[in-house]
């Protein structure tokens, strides 16, 4: 099957890691961490989600290690954003969608890994969507706070889940290819934006059914 998580290290895989360290540099820089741990926070945050991966489907030893291209892009975004985060900070609607153009990228990438490999369906949905928030879980955890999919009730492990799906049901028909891959990272990215938009928010546990689904004040 030739998928995007196929061959060496590819344009697309190299900019949603570039992106996702980039949140991890933040987060870190938010915190007043020093240079050291502006470049950890960004690098197991942009490749945090591909260990697990690897880790799980017994691909080793994993891309977050092996891969000098991979683990240079993290550590550059760790760098630019300690010279540049004052920047950066006035540019939080960008990263947001670049973010989300990650998540996308993520989730197509490590599904298609784990289905190439052999893991099965499910096995593979759940790397998938462990690949996309991976990162951003162990990011939030070093940081001290409660990880950003369970504390925050925004629509961010749901697109990765119906991505994941999606690629595995278009990998078992034989479709995961070119146009279709688009389609999945294309859907990923556009819930995830639009539900920003709209201001979509999942269930919240309270009393009754106060906590249902509906919209909250918008993010974007």
């Amino acid at each position: 099957m030739d998928t995007l998580a196929s061959g060496s290290v590819t344009l697309l895989e190299v900019l949603a890691v570039f992106v996702a360290a980039v949140s991890g540099g933040l987060a870190a820089v938010r915190k007043r961490f020093d240079v050291f741990g502006v470049l950890v926070l960004a690098w197991i945050t942009g490749l945090g989600g591909g260990i697990l991966r690897d880790v799980l489907i017994g691909d080793l030893p994993p891309v977050g290690i092996s891969s000098w291209r991979l683990v240079a892009t993290a550590l550059a975004a760790g760098v630019v954003i300690f010279v540049l985060h004052p920047r950066l900070e006035r540019m939080r609607r960008a990263i947001v969608v670049l973010d989300a153009g990650a998540l996308a990228l993520f989730v197509l990438q490590g599904t298609s890994k784990a289905l190439d490999l052999d893991a099965g369906p499910l096995a593979s949905v759940v790397v998938g969507v462990l690949t996309a928030v991976g990162g951003g879980i162990l990011r939030d955890m070093l940081v001290g706070e409660v990880p950003f999919i369970f504390a925050d009730r925004q629509l961010y492990a749901i697109p990765a889940l119906v991505g994941a799906v999606l690629t595995a049901v278009l990998w078992q028909a034989d479709l995961l290819a070119g146009w279709s891959q688009v389609l999945v990272v294309a859907g990923v990215f556009g819930l995830r934006l639009l539900s920003l938009v709209l201001g979509w928010v999942v269930p919240g546990a309270g009393p009754g059914w106060t906590g249902r689904w509906g919209r909250g004040s918008g993010r974007m």
